[in-house]
Formats: C-alpha cells, sequence, structure tokens
C-alpha cells in the first residue's frame, strides 16, 4: 500500500507531523462536509461545522482507539456537532434553513427533480434522531454496526430507529401526494 494508512497517520500526527494532519483533512473533509450539509442543509453551517469538527479532532487526537476507524470517529464528531447545531438554533429559536439545492451533476438536474426536492423536504421534517439514522444507512451508507458505533446507540435501536424513521418519512411522502409510482 503506497498511501499511508489513518492509524499511521495519526501516529505521525500525535509526534508533531503537521503534514500528516493535512493528509488527513483533505482524505476526509469533503465526506465531513457533505454529512453536515445533508443535516443542516446551508453550506456556510456546514463549513463551519467540517471546520468545528477538524479543530475538535486535532485537539483530542490522542484519543482515537485505533481499534475502530479513523473516519468512523471523524464522523461521530460531525454528526454529533451537526445535531448540537440544529438543537442550538432550535433553542435561540431560529427558523430551519432553507431548503438548498445541492451540488448536482447535469443528469441528477434532469431526472426526478420534484421528487428529489420532495424527498429532501419531507427529510428535513423528520425528527433529526430518525433524519441521522436515514442519512447515514441510505445516503451514505453505512452498516447497522457503524451506525451504532456513529451515534452511540445500542445496533438494535438503530434498527428501531431506521423502522419508524422510514414509516415516517412515508407519511409525510403521501400527505404531501407524493406516492411510489410518481
Amino acid at each position: 500500500m503506497t498511501e499511508r494508512d489513518d492509524a499511521q497517520l495519526v501516529g505521525e500526527c500525535l509526534s508533531g507531523n503537521v503534514n500528516a494532519f493535512e493528509t488527513i483533512v483533505d482524505r476526509y473533509q469533503k465526506p465531513i462536509y457533505n454529512a453536515a450539509l445533508r443535516i443542516v442543509h446551508n453550506r456556510d453551517d456546514a463549513e463551519d461545522i467540517t471546520q468545528t469538527v477538524f479543530v475538535k479532532l486535532y485537539e483530542n487526537l490522542a484519543a482515537f482507539n485505533p481499534k475502530h476507524k479513523l473516519f468512523s470517529w471523524i464522523y461521530r464528531m460531525a454528526i454529533n456537532e451537526s445535531i448540537n447545531f440544529i438543537k442550538q438554533k432550535r433553542a435561540a429559536g431560529e427558523p430551519p434553513s432553507t431548503l438548498l439545492a445541492l451540488d448536482k451533476t447535469p443528469e441528477e438536474n434532469y431526472s426526478d427533480a420534484a421528487l428529489r426536492e420532495s424527498l429532501l423536504g419531507a427529510l428535513m421534517k423528520l425528527d433529526i434522531d430518525y433524519r441521522v439514522v436515514i442519512i447515514l444507512r441510505h445516503f451514505e451508507g453505512f452498516s447497522y454496526e457503524e451506525i451504532s458505533y456513529i451515534i452511540e446507540v445500542p445496533e438494535k435501536t438503530v434498527k428501531s430507529r431506521l423502522f419508524s424513521a422510514r414509516q415516517n418519512l412515508r407519511e409525510i411522502l403521501i400527505k404531501e401526494g407524493v406516492t411510489p409510482n410518481d
């Protein structure tokens, strides 16, 4: 393997190699930003969350347990930061962010744009705990075990939340007149 693996990069960072940390940031910045964007639906807020995650990562790198994947650990931080951000906005009485168009390929722009917007709008109406499991499973492709680790709940709870989230999402879409055949 020519690329340094995560454990090696963490070791180098802890030894004072700043370039190793830059490699970690380069490797994971985009997926962390995308995860935050899917939860908060605001590009500026997602950038702020991403920056906060990497600052916290740097400050807490010595606490990393190499028996886990570095990406899962960083992703957990991103999810927690995103959830905390939403809770702070709600506590401050700020209205939810407007739904922004996500970066799309030309093909995506022309295929099922209305359905996509309906789905994203319905997703934003879900409780944050349900939204997170849907995003982690269906948008990011994490396994139940990985989701369990990221959101720090038992795997059984992940499955239960995912089932409820899907049911709630289905009900929201039906109320909005979106059916599976549309």
